[in-house]
């Protein structure tokens, strides 16, 4: 008996949880919050932070054997040819090496030199000069990465130049590097952005960015957007209300409810949903959340929310009035909740729908907040299956007085806070008629409202 108070105990624990999070009836999308820690222990909210951490990780930089980054010092030549090669290791060879006066073969980044004047990002001075410990300015190191990547502006140079309030501090050299660069996203200029400081010593910092930028297209999300030179927020599209959305269910073939039952469902989007430029608005298998619930004398899907690329969106949409209503005293009804999703209410007054014939049921949905998932086998004895899982005594008595000496097998029973007493009491089990929806015929969503997305 004590081990039984125990387990229930923690399943009431649970259940409180469940209607914790998920009291308006959907299921709720936990975010975790947690402070962000550095993989140093100077970095600690810098600017550049995500970045540092992201390249470090990937063994694109190092920090130093006391744990700290330095994000504010300078960066020599070598140091810089060292990294390139580890972000770009894949660089295709545009030239044969040239042998430096001043590095030799026993150069700690002699390998990484040759490299990276092999792949086009660096140069040597005249004389056949690397200057290996001369600190690299930022024009330097924003050149070099256009010139390595094989950067073109698509635009006019002094057009693109012209949102720096310093460009005519760029030197002519540098110019069309600076201005492809820009155009891919690739510059980054803290702590304002209209002022490049062409001339002025790289950090540490500011080559994390550059290259953060540069090895993810200048589209990853680990600078400050404010400080990317060139960056324009993604255009926002909104899709008309009247746009119809294909819907499935990924959990059964058929959803059955009762006339009166309201259960909150997920379904995903059956296809892509692209704009007449061909570009992604909503991916298929986005999720959708709302519920079913009665209208003009059938039932009807509304929903609520849509996740789309893991942002979640308020979601106005709704199916049509299903009216496919099923007697339940036909012979034939057995074969109509095989492979079936059914509604507690239904559920409840199985008794009078089973007949000699057992009743398969994938998912029994509630109309509580879902709270926690009993996984059960099939084929065994609704009683045995309550008794097994615990589930608690109001919905052990709703089951078995429905059920009788008769056979439910369902795949998996998700109760929620509240269903025990909702199936134990509140129920009329004489259901005799049931709504039969098939989701990928009578889901289909139409808008209610404009939704506006960021397309892909």
């Amino acid at each position: 008996m004590q081990g039984f108070q125990s387990w229930f105990h923690r399943l009431a624990t649970i259940f409180t949880v469940g209607l914790t999070s998920s009291s308006l009836g959907i299921p709720f999308l936990p975010l975790t919050a947690q402070a962000q820690t550095s993989s140093f222990n100077d970095t600690q909210g810098v600017w550049a932070q995500a970045c540092i951490d992201s390249l470090a990780s990937r063994n694109i930089i190092s920090g130093y054997p006391d744990g700290t980054f330095r994000p504010n010092s300078p960066v020599t030549r070598a140091e810089f040819a060292a990294m390139v090669g580890k972000a770009f290791p894949n660089a295709n060879a545009v030239r044969s090496p040239m042998q430096f006066n001043d590095v030799s073969s026993n150069f700690w980044a002699y390998n990484a030199i040759q490299n990276a004047n092999r792949t086009g990002f660096l140069s040597g001075y005249p004389g056949n000069v690397f200057r290996p410990s001369q600190n690299i300015p930022r024009v330097q190191a924003i050149v070099a990465l256009s010139s390595g990547l094989q950067f073109t502006p698509a635009q006019a140079i002094e057009t693109t130049l012209s949102d720096f309030n310093d460009a005519a501090a760029i030197p002519d050299y540098a110019r069309f590097g600076v201005a492809a660069a820009t155009e891919k996203q690739v510059v980054v200029n803290y702590p304002n952005v209209r002022q490049l400081q062409p001339n002025q010593l790289a950090s540490r910092a500011d080559i994390a960015a550059f290259l953060c930028q540069a090895t993810s297209g200048g589209t990853q999300a680990l600078i400050p957007t404010q400080y990317i030179a060139g960056y324009s927020a993604p255009s926002v599209v909104s899709i008309p209300a009247g746009t119809r959305i294909a819907i499935r269910y990924p959990d059964a073939e058929r959803i059955i409810v009762a006339p009166n039952e309201t259960v909150p469902v997920r379904l995903l989007t059956a296809s892509d949903v692209v704009d007449t430029q061909g570009r992604m608005l909503i991916p298929a298998g986005s999720p959708v959340y709302g519920q079913i619930q009665p209208a003009q004398g059938g039932s009807q899907f509304v929903a609520s929310s849509i996740v789309v690329n893991q942002q979640q969106l308020p979601f106005a949409a709704t199916s049509g009035v299903i009216t496919t209503i099923k007697n339940t005293n036909d012979p034939n009804i057995a074969n109509v909740f095989r492979n079936a999703a059914i509604g507690s209410a239904v559920a409840a007054g199985i008794s009078g729908l089973a007949g000699n014939q057992t009743i398969t049921a994938q998912k029994v949905l509630t109309g509580a907040v879902t709270g926690a998932a009993i996984e059960t086998n099939m084929g065994r004895p609704a009683g045995a299956i309550v008794r097994d899982s615990l589930i608690g005594a109001a919905i052990a008595t709703g089951v078995s007085a429905v059920t009788g000496d008769k056979t439910i097998t369902p795949e998996k029973v998700i109760i929620g806070a509240g269903a025990g007493a909702t199936i134990g009491g509140a129920i009329n089990p004489a259901v005799e008629r049931v709504v039969v929806i098939d989701p990928a015929m009578d889901l289909t969503l139409t808008l209610n409202n404009s939704l506006n997305v960021n397309p892909q």
